[in-house]
């Protein structure tokens, strides 16, 4: 997710020589550098020094130590920080950058690695309206990137976004299944069913999906036939229970990491 973001800022013209990337594997740094032509550090203490944005992108299992080693630096100024780690709540890293620290926590979703990524974002007090609008522009180089007003709002981001690609990935691997099935050759049913996902979503961007369903279904059509047999097997009861049931999972794990620390 690093990568991505790095990636999608020098694509929107941000300065590479601005970026900084920290890392204990020299490799990947050197490969980072290579690829964008930014600076690379291995002391991220002395790269925190220089910074106004500092983005969290490790994994939440070491998020307390990073943090914890960046809590002494003193930047002259009030730094931001941006958590992209899953499930570590913006109290605790706030308590273990050494506390009043302006931290943006979001939730971003895979297709950010092509950067047509969606992202929930909340930010706590110390955040000044500057550094909102900050940590939108960094999170929209790899997509949209929504505020949320209450931190608990990012577990149905999580459920909705976060986990939807694959929700969606679900659909397309059932809907070539169902196409083989029905005598179609595997890769014919695989191309067929990419390329309406793909073109229906593009469609659904500059339409009401309400209306577009309604514009595809004929009366007494085959369209009518599919949309009522998915409506008499209550198809909108099964999403709501899958997606309350991300949620949930979303809230466990904030409460797991808490009590592990």
């Amino acid at each position: 997710m690093a990568s991505s973001l790095i990636g999608g800022l020098v694509a929107n013209d941000y300065d590479a020589a601005c970026i900084t990337a920290c890392d204990i594997d020299t490799v990947k740094l050197e490969m980072l550098a290579d690829r964008f032509g930014i600076s690379t550090s291995a002391d991220s203490h002395a790269a925190a020094r220089e910074a106004n944005v500092v983005i969290l992108a490790v994994k939440p299992q070491v998020m307390q130590q990073v943090c914890e080693h960046l809590a002494g630096v003193d930047n002259g100024f009030d730094c931001l920080y941006i958590s992209i780690a899953a499930g570590i709540r913006e109290q605790e890293i706030n308590r273990w950058l050494g506390g009043n620290r302006a931290v943006v926590r979001c939730m971003p979703n895979t297709p950010a690695l092509i950067r047509l990524g969606a992202t929930g974002m909340f930010a706590n007090s110390r955040v000044s309206n500057e550094q909102k609008q900050l940590a939108e522009d960094i999170l929209t180089a790899v997509g949209i990137a929504l505020w949320v007003d209450q931190e608990s709002e990012l577990d149905a981001v999580t459920a909705i976004s976060g986990s939807g690609p694959a929700y969606f990935f679900y659909f397309i691997e059932l809907l070539q299944q169902a196409g083989t099935k029905l005598g179609l050759k595997k890769n014919t049913a695989r191309l067929l069913a990419l390329q309406t996902a793909l073109g229906a979503a593009s469609m659904a961007q500059n339409g009401d999906v309400v209306e577009l369903r309604k514009q595809v279904t004929s009366k007494k059509g085959t369209t009518e036939q599919a949309i009522s047999s998915f409506q008499h097997s209550d198809l909108a009861s099964v999403i709501n229970r899958a997606t309350k049931a991300a949620n949930d999972r979303s809230k466990e794990l904030g409460e797991e990491f808490s009590q592990q620390i």
